[in-house]
């Protein structure tokens, strides 16, 4: 790869990291890699908590060991859905996969965020209310 010279520089600052990103155009091989670095970490975790070695492991799946390194390695994101929903099987796991808006601006979370506080509240206020009837009519 080609260092960028002065006159291709660009300044980023006050940019997002995403609008960095999308400059750059490595968006996507950055979120594959991020996600296949979460799905080897709780792979691994679950590993450990079951006390599973990569042996026993890989002869649960009727795999080899290799294919299992493949599995667990960060970097490596040419895995299939099938061998990561037989893995997290083995270990009495399951896969969610969700698909969400591209763009969801931080106007729209705050929205998301405020009307699930308010919902939050109402739902305190509708208990206490509850429980202050319950407790009066016992009082009498």
């Amino acid at each position: 790869m080609k260092p960028k010279t002065s006159e291709e520089m660009f300044d980023h600052s006050g940019s997002s990291f995403g609008s960095f990103l999308d400059e750059e155009g490595i968006r996507e091989d950055v979120e594959s890699i991020a996600v296949k670095r979460v799905l080897a970490w709780q792979l691994k975790n679950a590993m450990r908590r079951r006390q599973k070695t990569k042996r026993a492991m890989a002869r649960e799946l009727r795999t080899s060991r290799s294919q299992l390194d493949r599995l667990l390695d960060p970097r490596n994101v040419s895995v299939s859905l099938d061998t990561i929903t037989r893995a997290a099987r083995v270990l009495g796991k399951r896969v969610v996969i969700r698909i969400a808006d591209a763009k969801v601006g931080r106007v729209e979370r705050a929205a998301v965020s405020k009307a699930r506080s308010r919902k939050a509240l109402s739902t305190r206020a509708i208990r206490s209310s509850r429980l202050s009837r319950s407790v009066s009519r016992r009082a009498v």
